[in-house]
């Protein structure tokens, strides 16, 4: 590495890049860890860049993926920039000592969007404030959509989970020179990312690239192949082509979004229908991840932090007015919630006692069951080396509530910016920010974020109005409905084997 305080020389594994000085943080953007997905590399599995002789400027955001828009509705509270170019499997480093020798820890952040939207240069995403405070912090584009998670006869699968595969590696090769430590690294994601670092806790190629691990809103989870498959086909239906990845890398891309966006109208969490996910691959991916963790031994040596906002289901829910057209249906959407959720009456009835209206129902029924009874699960299976919370502060925005995302601007303490305060809105207390941040670097230093680890009273930490506190088993009421219907679900399975 260069003196220079201005802009700041590092080498890495496939040439030299040059940075920028903000306010005291060296910070490194746009630097490539894989070649242009494109051309013949299109859908197939990411290969390292071209090297390149002298000094690669790394001044600016790099391409972000393909990807279509969000809805009006969805704009107004999520910030979603496009870059465009082909170099879009690209990291940005920010770091208070970019030199070797420092041995800092290392956060490296996988951005959500449900594998379709976002990507690092979301304004919210700013890692200063953890080279602030000692932190390496590391930001990755991947493939996003049919691009990434695509679903084809002639292409392998899971071309994003490759991608941040390749990004650890380049992690593990470089980051030692920006001044991290490559054996203290955390992997951390929110929502889709969330879903990746679940991911990559269960595939034996990430084994060993990260020590650490923090699931906001996301739980590991396999998609169905045939849902994958199903959105695929309508995509080529649209665009009258094959469902074939040759057939979709000859398409024009702007058509190809357009057809993506269209067919993943109603593929909400609350709705389900055709999405794209990680799947069971038999290579990179070899397990549903949430099996390999509860019942395998996959990431045993990681410590995990997990977690979840009280009303992640309001996000989903208040664009475009769907709380109300819920309430109104009452009945039938707690018929349909249970049908998306496979449970039985119980615990729907359950639900609707504990919960004022037929939408708060809906919604905590379908957010547990994709966030918060895996998370339990996982947590149980590993007892002492887990990390549970809870993000209950309210938006200030009308019917938002402690929503998904809200928590984003206090983990990474960017609630003055316009993008946090499209979520939170005005007047967002800095000292929940300072809390939040706080355990993330604490859990990123060393492992504990300084509240007593998972066992069996079920300690979370809730990050709310006041000062954040330990709450022991919240809802596990709730959560003993989901336990009961299993277990008799299992029994009737049984006595029907038996038959």
């Amino acid at each position: 590495m260069t003196a220079d305080r201005t802009n700041p020389v590092v080498s890495t594994v496939y040439g030299a890049v040059r940075g920028r000085y903000e306010d005291g943080v060296a910070v490194f953007r746009g630097i490539p860890y894989a070649a242009p997905p494109f051309g013949p590399r299109r859908f197939r599995p990411p290969v390292p860049p071209d090297p390149w002789d002298g000094v690669r400027d790394a001044g600016s955001f790099g391409p972000t993926a393909p990807k279509p828009p969000y809805s009006e509705a969805f704009a107004q509270y999520l910030s979603d920039p496009v870059i465009p170019g082909d170099d879009c499997l690209n990291l940005n480093v920010w770091t208070p000592e970019p030199g070797p020798g420092a041995r800092l820890p290392v956060l490296v952040w996988l951005h959500g969007g449900a594998l379709t939207r976002g990507s690092s240069a979301v304004p919210v995403y700013n890692g200063a404030t953890f080279a602030r405070d000692g932190v390496v912090c590391v930001s990755v584009n991947y493939r996003l959509g049919v691009e990434g998670y695509g679903l084809f006869p002639d292409a392998p699968a899971n071309a994003g989970l490759r991608d941040q595969i390749a990004a650890l590696e380049w992690v593990r090769a470089s980051i030692a020179a920006f001044g991290g430590d490559p054996d203290r690294v955390t992997v951390a994601g929110q929502s889709a990312g969330a879903i990746s670092t679940g991911a990559l806790l269960a595939a034996p190629r990430a084994r060993g690239l990260f020590r650490r691990a923090v699931l906001q809103s996301g739980a590991p989870e396999a998609a169905d192949r045939d849902k994958v498959r199903r959105m695929v086909r309508r995509m080529a239906a649209r665009l009258r082509i094959p469902a074939t990845a040759e057939a979709f890398a000859a398409a024009d891309r702007g058509q190809l979004l357009r057809a993506q966006a269209e067919g993943g109208r109603f593929s909400s969490p609350v709705l389900g229908g055709p999405a794209f996910g990680i799947v069971v691959d038999g290579d990179v991916m070899p397990r549903d991840p949430l099996d390999a963790l509860v019942e395998g031994d996959a990431a045993r040596d990681v410590d995990l932090m997990m977690g979840w906002t009280r009303d992640e289901y309001r996000l989903w829910l208040v664009p475009g007015g769907l709380l109300e057209r819920v309430d109104r249906l009452g009945a039938v959407a707690l018929a349909g919630a249970r049908a998306r959720c496979h449970c039985g009456n119980e615990v729907v009835r359950g639900y609707r006692a504990a919960h004022a209206g037929a939408a708060d129902a809906v919604g905590q029924l379908v957010t547990d069951h994709l966030l918060r009874v895996p998370l339990h699960r996982v947590a149980d299976a590993r007892p002492g080396s887990s990390y549970v919370y809870e993000f209950a502060w309210p938006s200030s925005l009308p019917a938002l509530g402690a929503c998904h995302a809200l928590e984003l601007g206090f983990v990474f303490d960017s609630g003055d910016l316009l993008d946090s305060r499209k979520l939170a809105g005005e007047g967002a207390p800095q000292e929940l920010a300072d809390a939040m941040h706080g355990a993330w670097v604490r859990f990123a230093e060393s492992g504990d974020p300084g509240w007593a680890a998972w066992d069996a009273t079920h300690p979370v930490r809730v990050f709310g109005e006041g000062k954040p506190y330990v709450a022991h088993g919240p809802r596990d009421a709730e959560f003993d409905l989901w336990k009961a219907d299993v277990t008799m679900r299992g029994m009737r399975s049984r006595r029907l084997a038996r038959r």
